[in-house]
């Protein structure tokens, strides 16, 4: 017989208790994350109490990621306990939980008041028409606020050393996100993230606006995007969708401002977003800053990884018709065939759907913060479609791009505007067995000439000064004060 509850005396938890033996381990189990239990007891009854947050890659203890994870129980014969009960939706302050069965669901901490259509609709209302002055600060958003990081990360560090004074707010699906120091994080729906992004002067952003925005009057967008594009976004999407097209000419009109890379990249967004008559900074990437000044030790650490070890870093793109990230590569395969570490980091999009890979000589980073300090540990990057390809020829080091499903997301899922195969700047392979062939036997320096090529074409504003360079537009322009 056991009974559950949740308890916030000591940090947020979830406290099992039972009788009889103490068990042996008992732990929460989700795709992202896992917490173990600190069991006590002395033989007629047991306690578990099982934090509802953790730590990861040497970061700060934050609420577990909103998700559902399995409750395991294991008795000390190796036996597995029923679950309680269940213990109802509860508000815990820093989140809001419910078990059922062996099944815990963790979600952020909205007030359930505004956790729906009618609520988030009141809250627009009131937040769009304030009649208040706007405020000195900068709301800052990356890839829905499923992380701090990118562009805005990079333009938030630079920001908050030129110009100290000046209030910063990060939108995050929950509090699991770890923002920058002397940042404030506003959960995606709550009343102060509606607040914040309703009266910030500057807007900060590197995907579409979500949920309804209206740009106050006096009110700036810049959007950062995301990536140099290889494959085709936007208007220039296979097929025509009237609806698709709307929406398009609709999100770019919020901004006031586009950041490219690179030329090309200005020229394509441009277009494709038909955001043609306003400003377009080409500044390079400020992401890709810490490319040519920063050290990869303490993310090496914070890894695992020792000082001495290759790292193949593989990073694919996502895919319009799947949800999780593809499985083209087996990683502990690869790590065995190549003595190397594999750090595998699925898109943003498929951070939700899906779980860590596992294996021997296999880290899965689809969590980790920021993709940049990744790219400044591998030693080589393993790619397809994806724009990370252009990020990390900052470095000058191979690149390997598996491409098995070349002919289906050329045709049919996006198209590219150049032609991948014949500009690579790295061998271009359709199975695993050729792409381990190419790690461990190639010659890297055979593509020398289209290295030089390419990063004349896409990198020549990456000279770690990108950042600066856009807070300093920023500062000059006087879209914020400096205090």
């Amino acid at each position: 017989m056991t009974d559950a509850r949740f308890a916030s005396d000591d940090g947020v938890s979830l406290i099992i208790s039972g009788q009889g033996p103490r068990p042996a381990t008992a732990e929460l189990v989700g795709p992202r994350a896992r917490v173990s239990g600190t069991l006590t007891g002395r033989g007629k009854t047991w306690r578990a109490a099982l934090p509802l947050q953790a730590s990861r890659w040497g970061g700060a203890e934050l609420p577990l990621p909103s998700g559902t994870y399995t409750l395991r129980i294991v008795g000390a014969d190796g036996s597995v306990i029923d679950p309680p009960e269940g213990v109802p939706l509860t508000q815990l302050g820093t989140l809001r939980a419910a078990l059922t069965g062996d099944a815990l669901t963790v979600g952020p901490p909205i007030d359930p008041a505004y956790d729906s259509g009618e609520g988030q609709a009141a809250l627009d209302r009131r937040y769009a028409t304030r009649p208040a002055a706007l405020e000195n600060a900068v709301f800052f958003e990356s890839f829905y606020g499923r992380n701090a990081s990118c562009n805005p990360l990079a333009i938030d560090r630079e920001l908050a050393h030129r110009a100290p004074g000046v209030t910063r707010y990060w939108s995050v699906v929950d509090l699991s996100v770890q923002v920058p120091d002397g940042a404030i994080p506003v959960v995606d729906g709550s009343p102060e993230w509606w607040r914040a992004r309703g009266s910030a002067r500057l807007l900060v952003v590197n995907d579409w606006l979500r949920r309804t925005f209206s740009r106050r009057p006096g009110q700036v967008v810049i959007q950062t995007w995301h990536g140099t594009p290889l494959k085709r976004l936007a208007l220039h999407r296979p097929g025509f969708d009237p609806r698709r097209m709307a929406a398009v000419i609709k999100e770019s009109r919020r901004w006031n401002v586009l950041l490219a890379q690179n030329p090309y990249a200005a020229r394509i967004l441009g277009k494709a977003y038909a955001f043609v008559t306003r400003p377009v900074w080409v500044e390079g990437y400020p992401r890709n800053d810490i490319l040519t000044t920063g050290d990869g030790a303490a993310t090496r650490e914070a890894l695992g990884i020792d000082a001495g070890e290759r790292v193949l870093l593989y990073a694919p793109t996502w895919r319009d018709d799947r949800a999780e990230m593809v499985d083209f590569v087996d990683p502990a395969a690869l790590a065995k065939a190549t003595d190397a570490v594999v750090l595998v980091r699925g898109h943003s999009r498929t951070l939700q759907p899906g779980r860590d890979a596992e294996g021997p000589r296999v880290v899965d980073v689809t969590g980790f913060p920021d993709t940049s300090r990744l790219l400044l540990v591998a030693d080589a990057l393993i790619t397809d479609y994806s724009s990370v390809m252009f990020d990390f020829s900052v470095t000058g080091k191979p690149m390997y791009f598996l491409v098995p499903d070349i002919e289906h997301y050329r045709g049919q899922l996006r198209g590219f505007y150049f032609d991948l195969t014949a500009h690579a700047p790295g061998p271009v392979v359709r199975t695993e067995a050729e792409l381990i062939a190419a790690v461990r036997d190639g010659d890297p320096t055979a593509f020398a000439d289209r290295y030089t090529q390419w990063r004349a074409k896409f990198n020549s504003r990456d000279d770690g000064h990108a950042a600066e360079r856009v807070v300093g537009r920023i500062l000059d322009q006087r879209l914020i004060e400096r205090d």
